[in-house]
């Protein structure tokens, strides 16, 4: 039996819940989100709380059933608080601007590289290295984080590069001189 499948979801106040032809849609005071469903489980609303249930009780079913209970909840998190996600940019003369919507990051390569923002993220800046990129979509929060991360990845000898907030890097030890 999936633990987290059979969890009811609290619908909070402000926020509206439908299903149509196997597509939810979700609208809060953050934005509307929708997405379709799994055809391995049945939704019902009912006293203010979403429940997910399987069709059919085999492996793919209860998968299913946990799966869609998660990707309900995050839904109804986004409209309701949204999503936050922070990186860090670590160097000498690295930082970070925003022109209109793309972001401009000067990570020691010879030209400055561009990450257009998708919509329905919003990128900020706080000091030239302090990256905030947040929305109501969990799923595009965290790809447009890894993706502005990969651009740079943080490396293990001076530890340079872009990483999330808080994150530690395993820092090597260079080459010394010959014995």
């Amino acid at each position: 039996m999936s633990r987290i499948g059979k969890e009811p979801i609290p619908i909070p106040e402000k926020v509206a819940v439908a299903v149509e032809n196997g597509l939810v849609k979700v609208e809060g005071p953050k934005g509307a989100l929708e997405r379709p469903l799994p055809r391995d489980v049945d939704i019902t609303i009912d006293d203010g709380k979403i429940n997910v249930a399987r069709r059919a009780d085999n492996r793919r079913g209860r998968a299913f059933q946990g799966l869609a209970r998660t990707l309900l909840f995050n839904m109804v998190q986004g409209v309701s608080k949204g999503y936050e996600k922070r990186l860090e940019i670590v160097g000498v003369g690295y930082r970070g601007e925003i022109e209109g919507s793309t972001l401009k990051l000067l990570l020691g390569f010879s030209k400055p590289v561009e990450y257009p923002v998708p919509d329905g993220i919003t990128v900020s800046i706080e000091k030239q290295v302090g990256v905030t990129i947040s929305g109501i979509d969990k799923e595009m929060v965290g790809r447009v984080a890894s993706e502005i991360r990969a651009l740079k990845k943080p490396e293990p000898y001076k530890g340079k590069g872009i990483r999330y907030a808080g994150e530690a890097v395993r820092r090597k030890v260079g080459k010394s001189a010959g014995a």
